[in-house]
């Protein structure tokens, strides 16, 4: 297994943002050796049956990156997200900071391009944003060094990142009462996805995980936070000694049960242009729906 640039010593300030309409939460990563930071998986707000968009989350990271004086380096999407939007644009144009994403978009890009009969105008190669990361890439957030790894399985373009001694998961997985997140989504595996598990697993135990998503299973209050340890020791489907092939049993069942996302329409539109809305010839905003196309 590749052995990434982990600097445990480094210990970022990270203030957590929780969308309650799509149980998303974004993160604002400060430097805790200068004023520099990044912002991870932003959203943008969308009431989807009025078509009308709005910016309340952005607008609080943005609020809390200017209270404290803090200099964006980058916007950071783990993924193309299939159940909220991202404000990356909107946040980049308040405040700068350069958007980065896994390489392998050009994967989610050729797939959904077709889905949504986005035709040639529509690029294909990632240049809608500012950064493709591969397998192990570094990129400086001040003083502070992060490393990107690949992790697949939930969509073809899954990263983590990790700053310091901080590591966020993406849809990597979930809390360790809630397990990891569905692998049926065009491109996704659930056995590659076992594998990626097993590279943020070999972190170092103290590793702090900061999770992308959380639902609150039976009725707990909404978390965010734990380690590698915690997760090793007590996630549901790949904690405790769990194998493989239980991972890839229970992840292919349960999720042949699971509706889509009630975004996911809106989302991967917007999500694999960085955020940008999609516009027809006359230039007026708009969203497709591909009747039985997913």
């Amino acid at each position: 297994m590749t052995a990434y640039p982990v600097n445990m010593k480094t210990h970022p300030e990270v203030a957590a943002f929780f969308d309650a309409a799509t149980n998303t939460i974004s993160y604002v990563v400060k430097d805790p050796a200068s004023d520099a930071c990044a912002i991870i998986d932003s959203v943008m707000d969308i009431d989807y049956a009025a078509a009308r968009i709005t910016y309340d989350h952005a607008d609080a990271l943005i609020a809390y990156v200017q209270s404290r004086s803090l200099t964006l380096e980058w916007i950071i999407e783990t993924h193309v997200h299939a159940d909220h939007l991202s404000a990356a644009p909107y946040i980049q144009q308040k405040l700068g900071g350069k958007i980065g994403i896994g390489s392998k978009i050009m994967v989610v890009q050729d797939t959904f391009g077709k889905v949504f009969n986005e035709g040639t105008e529509f690029q294909r190669d990632g240049s809608q944003f500012d950064a493709l990361f591969e397998d192990g890439d570094t990129y400086q957030i001040g003083t502070m060094q992060a490393v990107a790894i690949y992790t697949p399985g939930h969509t073809p373009a899954c990263m983590v990142h990790v700053i310091g001694d901080a590591a966020f998961v993406g849809d990597t997985l979930f809390m360790p009462d809630a397990g990891s997140a569905r692998a049926d989504f065009p491109g996704g595996d659930a056995a590659t996805l076992y594998d990626s598990i097993q590279k943020v697993l070999a972190l170092p135990d103290a590793m702090r995980l900061f999770m992308c998503h959380d639902y609150g299973p039976n009725g707990r209050d909404i978390q965010w936070e734990t380690t590698v340890g915690a997760e090793k020791a007590h996630n549901i489907h790949v904690g405790a000694g769990k194998t493989k092939a239980d991972f890839v049993k229970f992840r292919t069942e349960r999720d042949a049960t699971l509706a889509m996302p009630k975004l996911i329409i809106p989302s991967l539109q917007v999500n694999m242009r960085a955020g940008q809305l999609p516009k027809d010839a006359d230039g007026n905003t708009v969203l497709k729906v591909p009747v039985n196309g997913l």
